[in-house]
């Protein structure tokens, strides 16, 4: 983690490599919408996201606000606190990266028009779920119970994430 000398806000270098590839220092609007108190890794990387990702039409802002909410959530998920497991700590990154994969990809599915674009976001979907899987299966983790079709409505209660890693196991490391 960095520390922004001008804000005092805690950023990973993905963070910052974002502000840099946005061209611009969001920072000074998400401070100045709530001055009394540090924005949250959240706020900061929609603010970056939405500031570098503008829409077209107004046809095609529901989707890009899909893809900011996608990455925002990705990206928090993947600022992880090390847990002395290398592998447990690989997999709790990779699983939200898969994941914001499968939400943009139900983006396209639920705005996208382009026949082969639709196809090969199911593709990714299942691909993606199968990596999460693989992943879970590879550190000994139960499978996540089974999800809607990806052109489907999620059948998770209250919006439950199926693809979260579970707890890292509490073992002694040999070293």
């Amino acid at each position: 983690m960095l520390l922004s000398p001008r804000t005092g806000f805690r950023a990973s270098a993905l963070v910052i490599a974002l502000v840099v590839a946005a061209g611009s220092d969001p920072t000074d609007a998400v401070i100045a919408a709530s001055p009394d108190k540090a924005p949250s890794l959240a706020e900061y990387i929609r603010s970056i996201c939405s500031a570098a990702i503008q829409p077209s039409s107004s046809r095609e802002a529901p989707f890009i606000s899909e893809n900011v909410n996608a990455m925002t959530e990705m990206l928090v998920g993947m600022q992880i606190k090390p847990s002395g497991d290398v592998d447990y700590d690989f997999a709790a990154m990779m699983i939200p990266h898969h994941r914001g994969a499968i939400d943009m990809a139900q983006a396209e599915l639920r705005h996208g028009r382009n026949e082969r674009l639709r196809r090969i976001a199911q593709e990714i979907i299942v691909e993606q779920q199968q990596e999460i899987s693989a992943i879970r299966m590879a550190l000994g983790q139960p499978l996540p119970p089974s999800v809607a079709a990806p052109d489907q409505p999620s059948d998770q209660p209250n919006g439950a994430n199926a693809n979260s890693p579970a707890p890292a196991p509490d073992r002694k490391r040999e070293d």
